[in-house]
């Protein structure tokens, strides 16, 4: 048998469209309302997990990044998918297996939840993952969603036993003897309770979802875990029609990513048994918003002898929250949104980025952080840009000790009460776009707030017009939503 596991990012269509998504598939007892808000619309991270006979093809990465559909570009764009491939395995233990106590039953409600720590592990993983992206492709974008990839990870764990378990949760950075696996499975549910409270200013939305082939008996509390800590909807279907399974979770990734992503699955193995979806989606407007005609062609420093023409936006006497750290040679700004969610720009002096590349760990972004300060920068430009990666973490997560869940020792019992799953592939495809405003913004387009006090000391001016790294943070959980490095803006 084989799981696939997908990361996706998308809004939810009107209840009526999801009960009636129901109705044409139910599966008893997930056919429920997720309670997941509607209206959310710009930003996507999303994740696939494959469970079937034999190990699941991923199509091209081409064909994604093809099918990418944006009406003009956001502030800050973002979609993600993970995709994760499970196939038997050749020791079948044929029967059931004792699971232990549900963790969503547990009574844990009397104990806070330590948003601090996930947030910690987060960051943890998130630089972890980073490094080993990025060594593999030293010279090229970066750009992937950390939350979509942990939250479809711990989706999986759900299943797991033993070392695999042992494995998923510490590469997850987790520290197993501090924090028990009930209290990360409720750490999750926490932050994905949180980041999915409607918003005025902030249209953010995070889900999963099983597509669960009709023939495949899941264990109680897999399911009751899943629907409880994870807020999953589930879908009966018959994975034995290829086209019609295809169309099914097409059709669910296309209305919840509102059209942005169309045919992400394809060539569905005849074996598929189930498919997960994890998605998030986030569109958020500038504070003070760049104004689309100060942006000029100028040139971007791939290296130090190439450069690209870009188009450059710009803004005059800005405060924002800045921070020089000359200990490493670079300059962090911090650009708010209107919800105060943030993204952080991290410009290393010229041949620089290797060295902050490897002083990338938790304290060194805590140290950002906790420096920034109010400062008015005369100029800043930042180019407007569109960028895109594909991963096959399999390749990846094994490096950050996630070892035994792709091998045939896997315990995946947790699932189907068989010890008989283990994962093939695990794919990870982001894009983002980063522009003057959004297409909510447009009244405050004209505007320009220009400080006329007379100004003391020397002109600040902070150019991003050379490699950079940035991070896209969620205010309220802490945690980092997505992360990158822009070497050249001028390639998707």
């Amino acid at each position: 048998m084989k799981i696939q596991h997908s990361g996706l990012a998308a809004a939810l269509e009107s209840a009526e469209d999801i009960q009636q998504q129901r109705q044409l598939h139910p599966l008893s007892p997930w056919n429920r309302s997720s309670g997941m808000p509607g209206g959310f619309r710009e930003r996507v991270a999303c994740g696939t997990t494959c469970f079937s006979g034999t190990p699941v093809v991923s199509p091209a990465p081409s064909w994604f990044l093809s099918q990418l559909k944006t009406e003009g570009m956001s502030p800050l764009l973002a979609l993600g998918l993970l995709v994760a491939g499970l196939c038997p395995t050749v020791h079948c233990v044929p029967g059931s297996v004792l699971a232990p106590q549900s963790v969503a039953q547990e009574d844990l409600h009397n104990e806070p939840v330590d948003s601090l720590a996930l947030a910690s592990s987060n960051t943890d993983f998130t630089l972890s993952l980073y490094k080993e992206l990025a060594s593999k492709t030293p010279h090229k974008n970066v750009i992937f969603s950390p939350m979509s990839v942990s939250i479809a990870l711990a989706f999986l764990s759900l299943g797991a036993q033993g070392t695999t378990l042992t494995e998923i949760l510490e590469g997850l950075k987790f520290n197993l003897t501090e924090t028990p696996e009930a209290e990360i499975h409720r750490g999750f549910q926490h932050l994905l309770q949180t980041v999915r409270r409607p918003s005025n200013e902030l249209q953010l939305s995070v889900g999963n979802a099983m597509f669960v082939g009709e023939q495949l008996k899941l264990l109680e509390k897999f399911t009751g875990d899943a629907r409880a800590l994870y807020a999953s909807e589930a879908f009966s279907t018959n994975f034995q029609d290829s086209a019609a399974a295809e169309k099914l979770i097409n059709d669910y990734v296309k209305n919840r990513t509102r059209g942005k992503i169309v045919d992400l699955v394809k060539d569905l193995d005849l074996d598929t048994a189930m498919v997960l979806v994890n998605y998030i989606f986030l569109k958020a407007k500038w504070k003070t918003p760049f104004d689309p005609r100060d942006t000029f062609k100028s040139k971007f420093y791939v290296s130090k002898r190439r450069w690209v023409k870009v188009p450059m936006m710009s803004l005059e006497d800005v405060r924002v929250p800045y921070f020089r750290d000359e200990a490493l040679a670079c300059t962090v700004v911090e650009l708010p949104y209107t919800s105060n969610d943030s993204a952080l720009f991290i410009l290393p002096d010229e041949g620089r980025m290797e060295a902050v590349e490897a002083m990338l760990l938790p304290e060194t972004l805590r140290r950002w952080t906790d420096s920034l300060q109010m400062r008015r920068i005369d100029n800043l430009y930042l180019p407007k840009f569109s960028i895109s990666s594909s991963y096959n973490l399999e390749d990846v997560l094994p490096q950050l000790g996630m070892r035994e869940v792709f091998t045939n020792e896997a315990d995946l019992s947790g699932v189907t009460g068989e010890k008989n799953l283990s994962v093939s592939q695990v794919v990870h495809k982001t894009l983002l776009d980063v522009a003057e405003e959004g297409t909510e913004a447009a009244a405050a387009t004209g505007s320009k707030i220009m400080y006329l006090s007379g100004k003391i000391g020397p002109l600040l001016t902070v150019r991003f017009n050379r490699p950079f790294l940035l991070s896209i943070r969620h205010k309220d959980t802490k945690s980092i939503l997505f992360w990158g490095k822009v070497t050249n803006p001028h390639h998707a």
